[in-house]
């Protein structure tokens, strides 16, 4: 029989003296377990878990329970105590190496509202009263659930676990534009100011990270104000944190900022933190700030250090691997795409509006056999950027090997697409070169490969009567030429 007066006395008694919620966990299961010899666990949230704050009597202890799973998470969710008998049997039991455990019991913490605020959690390998026992934890639970509301509450998430958080945020990012959104939200979250912009160069351009949806009136003003500075301005903004490191303000008042952050003050900004992210060719800045007037803790700036380090490191990847996807899709010679997303655009054709145009250039093999594939490069090259300098902006161009061209259009009539191949065929004169284009309208039912057989055919064709034109295909099913 388990002693529940003494042990509550006992408990309570050691509570007292705890100085936290951490400390109050500990002195709860230590003290519990040395009366019951049983495991004991006290689980407080942390965001969307259970975190396991103190244990004891067993080898190893789950850190983390998702809030709605396991025994403990039932416990939680329902605000209610679990008694489980035969965890073999429960669906929820997580093991945690006791083996042969004959009961498990588990108990909310509640605060004054009676609203769960944690879970203290016991299993024993012996043969004990289950009544007893359950009496006892929930007496111990409802001692620990009171001494943690009198000190606040669970402890909240610290900067450590916020940034680990935040950093598995920006591994998962798909694109640029969702890690720089990621990027601001733990910039804001871990700094504890209002807003946060990252200001981005690609080696070509400097831009201004600007999300779907904003936080707050703040920093969709600043934002505003930032998407309106010239390009000069933001790359200013950008040397100075790469030439001089991070920085921040002191809280201190009429004093003259640089020049570059006037534009900020203007929009309302009163605490400034600005952080180099990445090289400064490629790279750019993170701006925390915020309308109060404050001086940051340092230590708050070496927490935006290492973020921006940990988003440069994924938006590096990003563009490495969108890099690496443009070379597997395209032809490295002319930059061009080939074959494979070839096939993908013309899965989604249109009958009577997609025009297929093959494209050869003449005597081409002539070109390689006299001057030799060094020369065949050049004109190849040369020829890409005249076809595609030819064509209209949303017409699209591959290259599907040797010297063999596709263009893929979209038109409202055959004499359309002709339109254009006459313009392919005046780009490849104006550069000393010609180029033989049959021309196929993918007609209804029809596989979009054999509308491209179609136009070869009307390729070659003009090739027999001398080259340097185009030529419409016959429909497929009349067999007469559109």
């Amino acid at each position: 029989m388990l002693e529940q007066e003494r042990i509550v006395r006992d408990v309570t008694a050691r509570l007292t003296r705890a100085s936290s919620a951490e400390d109050a966990c500990r002195v709860t299961v230590t003290t519990l377990s040395a009366h019951t010899g049983a495991m004991s666990a006290a689980l407080l949230p942390v965001r969307d878990n259970l975190r396991c704050i103190a244990a004891s009597g067993a080898w190893q202890v789950f850190t983390t329970v998702r809030a709605g799973r396991g025994v403990c998470g039932r416990a939680f969710r329902t605000g209610r105590t679990q008694t489980v008998t035969a965890v073999s049997a429960d669906p929820d039991y997580i093991p945690v190496g006791a083996q042969g455990v004959q009961l498990e019991v588990s108990a909310p913490l509640l605060d004054t509202t009676d609203r769960p605020i944690g879970v203290l959690n016991v299993e024993w390998r012996t043969a004990v009263d289950v009544d007893n026992a359950r009496a006892v934890v929930e007496a111990v639970a409802a001692c620990l659930g009171d001494r943690i509301t009198r000190l606040g509450g669970p402890p909240a998430e610290n900067s450590s676990e916020k940034l680990l958080r935040h950093a598995g945020a920006l591994t998962t990012a798909a694109t640029e534009w969702e890690l720089m959104a990621a990027a601001n939200d733990a910039a804001r979250d871990l700094s504890g100011l209002d807003a946060a912009v990252l200001v981005m160069g690609d080696g070509e351009r400097i831009r201004v990270g600007m999300p779907t949806v904003l936080p707050n009136d703040f920093e969709a003003r600043l934002r505003q104000v930032m998407a309106g500075l010239p390009e000069s301005t933001l790359l200013e903004m950008v040397m100075l944190a790469h030439r001089h490191g991070s920085s921040y303000t002191l809280g201190e008042k009429d004093h003259c900022p640089p020049q570059v952050y006037r534009p900020l003050l203007a929009a309302g900004v009163a605490t400034l933190i600005g952080v180099p992210v990445g090289p400064a060719d490629a790279g750019g800045v993170m701006l925390i700030a915020d309308e109060r007037t404050m001086e940051p803790d340092p230590s708050t700036v070496n927490l935006m250090e290492m973020l921006a380090a940990h988003a440069w490191a994924n938006l590096d990847r990003l563009r490495t691997l969108a890099q690496l996807r443009e070379l597997a899709m395209s032809d490295p010679l002319t930059g061009l795409r080939h074959q494979g997303p070839f096939n993908e655009r013309i899965r989604s054709a249109t009958p009577g509006r997609t025009a297929l145009l093959a494209i050869d250039i003449d005597q081409f093999k002539v070109i390689n056999d006299t001057y030799g594939h060094q020369e065949g490069d050049a004109v190849l090259v040369a020829l890409s950027r005249a076809l595609k300098h030819a064509l209209r902006h949303a017409d699209e161009l591959f290259r599907l090997g040797g010297d063999e061209f596709v263009a893929v259009l979209e038109v409202r009539h055959p004499s359309e697409a002709m339109t254009i191949a006459d313009r392919l065929t005046a780009a490849a004169r104006a550069i000393g070169r010609t180029v033989s284009i049959g021309v196929a309208l993918v007609d209804e039912d029809e596989p979009p490969e054999r509308a491209l057989r179609r136009a070869d055919a009307a390729m070659y064709g003009v090739k027999r009567d001398g080259r340097n034109g185009a030529r419409l295909a016959p429909g497929a099913s009349t067999g007469r030429t559109a």
